[in-house]
């Protein structure tokens, strides 16, 4: 990237925030704009900074992490929200992604897969811990939606469809028309259409609608 991915980071553990700040600001890759403790702290931050990234806890005193996620997206949609959590619960997962989330990692990770997952983010990427990405295939299992999802899904032409699989697999717009040799303006077209046949707003929730319903599985050959 030519410029350095900023970053606001949010824990109300003291600890954590100094940690992962003394970590990013060795590494020319990131601008650390500044720390916050708590959900309304880091709104008022995303206003004023308009960051590439927030890295935020979910479990915080007052306004909750999902919460929180809600009104960032809506003040800021270009800023990318990655999740950096201890749970790894159905009831923390879906409602963190359903809100706008594009990755959700646990504390348990290294750094160095941080690192990788906040610059995947400002890509407009996705990351999910394997414990998450696990939860998520096995909800794919449940339920009794499938003749319900399908239809909505049938809805769209067979280039939609592969226009949506490289969407989940985190393709952008540029890397898409490469891969199926049409032009950028012409994926655009595709991408307006997706979100105005499934109802969606961004890239995020298409992907993660579309993990969940198990009708796209990720692509381990795409970049």
């Amino acid at each position: 990237m030519e410029n350095p991915v900023s970053i606001i980071i949010v824990d109300d553990h003291e600890v954590v925030r100094r940690g992962v700040r003394a970590y990013l600001d060795t590494l020319p890759e990131f601008q650390v704009l500044g720390e916050a403790a708590s959900g309304q702290e880091a709104i008022e931050m995303v206003k004023e900074y308009i960051p590439d990234v927030v890295l935020m806890d979910l479990i915080m005193p007052g306004m909750d992490g999902v919460e929180t996620i809600r009104y960032i997206k809506s003040i800021s949609p270009r800023t990318q929200v990655v999740v950096l959590t201890s749970y790894h619960e159905d009831s923390h997962i879906f409602p963190a992604l359903k809100a706008g989330a594009i990755s959700y990692i646990l504390k348990d990770m290294k750094m160095d897969r941080l690192v990788d997952a906040l610059l995947k983010a400002a890509l407009g990427e996705v990351t999910l811990h394997p414990r998450v990405a696990g939860r998520v295939l096995q909800n794919l299992r449940v339920g009794n939606e499938e003749t319900e999802e399908t239809q909505i899904f049938a809805d769209l032409t067979d280039r939609e469809l592969a226009v949506l699989k490289l969407i989940a697999n985190g393709l952008t717009n540029s890397q898409i028309a490469e891969k199926l040799v049409i032009s950028e303006n012409t994926v655009k077209g595709h991408v307006s259409n997706i979100f105005s046949k499934l109802h969606m707003a961004d890239r995020t929730q298409v992907a993660v609608y579309a993990w969940q319903r198990g009708l796209v599985q990720r692509d381990r050959g795409a970049q």
